[in-house]
């Protein structure tokens, strides 16, 4: 119960700020990594928590399932179908190289063995959106970017998965090679894909009968009910359900049109929800031992893969793209460690190979410093895009968009 009411402190404390965030470099997401290490054993020791807790992979993998679920739904596949060369550049190339690099600095400046090494580069290799979602959330940041950045994040976490359980197959006599055959990595994948396309389509035409419905103030919950089952469905299948989320997401916006704008505010208040708790209990983790138990070594790794690698990565992958000079520098600053990487790093931890420990300190100082940097830098960033809109010129609107730009005052991450 005392982590119900830390949480509901924070919630409340981060309401009231949230006007303030959305105007400057506070960031809520910071306020709840903060708190979390606050009431942590390493500071006033209301709450007790360790990376082997259950609550902390659940809470982890039920953001990451609601946030990639609500990603997924901001999707346009017609215009995606149109523009997909720039996310399969940073899919195809980008995220193999950042992949590559991490395991060099880490390898080399670290001293971990070569399997670990790659073990972390393809932890730390998916982004995450959701902690500079001024970036992906408003109009004025141009259409092109923001879907770049949507769909890399929205895939690239499922991409990752199926290295990092070979690589912990790999690392040490303990892991069960059996659960990382290529074969079923290839099914799990495939399975998630396929639920993640199929639920949606089965919802949808459930609903065209004469008899069913859902009444009006019921409606957001048919979206919501969809993901459940489908989360429930990924979980007792072993299907990828981040996969799975996001093209469940994209599905359901484009067979319902309705069904989306009746879920979008429920949806996007349940992320965030589910966000903040996984950032409180994952900021439980940041102990000052944590932070003592990595060398000097390792925060060089961590600070050169938020400053260059993701950045270098991805702007080689964009070389020769029509994209500005502008929009390049910001996809490729905009690379921050998120869900993901929590729960990969967890799987690390929790596998019994032999430098387990060691990998699992740098992948979570990494994940701390990239939610401090990005979703600090979001803002000010964003309102860069919206000079013409400052010099009295309505700002920029996507294409065909014929309606009036919409004000947004949300709370960011």
């Amino acid at each position: 119960m005392v982590l119900v009411a830390v949480f509901g402190v924070a919630l409340l404390v981060a309401v009231l700020l949230s006007g303030l965030a959305a105007r400057t470099v506070l960031s809520t997401s910071f306020l709840f990594l903060i708190g979390g290490a606050l009431v942590s054993d390493g500071f006033l020791g209301l709450i007790h928590i360790t990376p082997d807790s259950e609550i902390v992979s659940v809470t982890a993998d039920l953001a990451l399932f609601a946030v990639l679920f609500t990603d997924g739904m901001h999707v346009s596949l017609p215009k995606l179908r149109a523009n997909w060369r720039n996310p399969a550049r940073a899919l195809g190339l980008g995220m193999p190289l950042a992949f590559v690099f991490m395991a060099l600095i880490t390898h080399f400046l670290v001293g971990l063995d070569w399997t670990t090494s790659f073990l972390v580069g393809a932890v730390l290799a998916p982004t995450d959106p959701v902690f500079a979602s001024a970036i992906v959330g408003r109009r004025e940041v141009p259409a092109k970017l923001r879907q770049l950045l949507n769909v890399e994040s929205g895939i690239n976490d499922g991409l990752a998965l199926p290295v990092v359980l070979v690589l912990i197959a790999a690392a040490g006599p303990t892991a069960d090679s059996a659960e990382a055959s290529p074969g079923k990595i290839a099914l799990e994948l495939l399975l998630g894909l396929v639920f993640g396309v199929a639920l949606p389509l089965l919802v949808s035409s459930l609903v065209r009968f004469r008899l069913l419905g859902a009444e009006p103030k019921l409606q957001p919950l048919l979206p919501l009910a969809t993901g459940i089952t489908l989360y429930a469905v990924c979980h007792l299948t072993h299907a990828n359900p981040y996969l799975a989320a996001f093209s469940a997401g994209a599905a359901l916006a484009h067979v319902s049109v309705e069904a989306k704008e009746s879920f979008e505010p429920l949806g996007e208040a349940l992320a965030e929800l589910a966000k903040f708790a996984a950032l409180l209990v994952f900021g439980a983790l940041l102990t000052p031992q944590l932070f003592g138990d990595l060398s000097p070594g390792g925060y060089a790794t961590v600070v050169l893969a938020i400053v260059l690698i993701r950045p270098a990565s991805l702007l080689i992958s964009l070389l020769g793209t029509s994209i500005s000079r502008k929009e390049k520098l910001v996809a490729a600053w905009f690379g921050p460690k998120g869900f993901a990487s929590v729960v990969y790093g967890l799987l690390v931890l929790q596998s019994g190979i032999p430098q387990a420990e060691e990998a699992f300190t740098l992948i979570a100082v990494c994940i701390a410093f990239s939610i401090i940097a990005h979703s600090s830098t979001d803002v000010p960033i964003a309102r860069a895009f919206d000079v013409d809109e400052l010099a009295g010129i309505p700002a920029g609107r996507e294409e065909n968009d014929t309606q009036p730009k919409e004000t947004r005052s949300d709370a960011r991450a």
